[in-house]
């Protein structure tokens, strides 16, 4: 055997080997599509969609309504629906226990309608977010700091 015919094995042993390396390379970035998913978007006339949000939310699947509320805002931006709905937002993530979106949606409204009549609910949202994270007296005090400027910051306001 010459040394070219030795080396042929070995070089189709090594293609193969690297083939189904590249091949399971790409398969595992495929992944399976576990990521976070949008709501769809399906056009919905506003009323439709706010009272959709409403009756999950009274129906006690909060997550779902405040995806719901994100959508009336987000279809309808301009609406007097959209107000509304951020605040529901606020309270259905409030509701659901995710405490960090819902202060974060109360913010978004805040920061959009500073002057509204519904203002001060928004700022108790907050202060009830915070205070709903607190967990224990012996750890980091961060949050019931945070907390405790929040109530403050809704007594001197109103």
């Amino acid at each position: 055997m010459t040394a070219s015919t030795r080396t042929v094995p070995f070089v189709r042993i090594a293609l193969a080997c690297g083939l189904a390396a590249s091949t399971m390379l790409t398969a595992g970035c495929a992944g399976r599509g576990g990521g976070p998913k949008d709501t769809a978007y399906v056009a919905r006339d506003v009323e439709t969609l706010y009272s959709e949000a409403k009756r999950r939310l009274d129906r006690g699947n909060a997550k779902l309504a405040a995806a719901l509320f994100d959508e009336v805002e987000r279809q309808h931006p301009y609406s007097p629906w959209a107000r509304r709905a951020q605040l529901m937002s606020a309270f259905s993530y409030y509701t659901a226990r995710d405490y960090n979106k819902a202060i974060q949606s109360a913010t978004r409204f805040l920061s959009i309608h500073p002057g509204n009549k519904d203002a001060p609910y928004a700022y108790y949202l907050i202060a009830l977010s915070y205070y709903e994270q607190i967990s224990d007296v012996s750890r980091d005090q961060k949050v019931t700091e945070q907390a405790r400027q929040a109530l403050t910051d809704v007594e001197r306001r109103f």
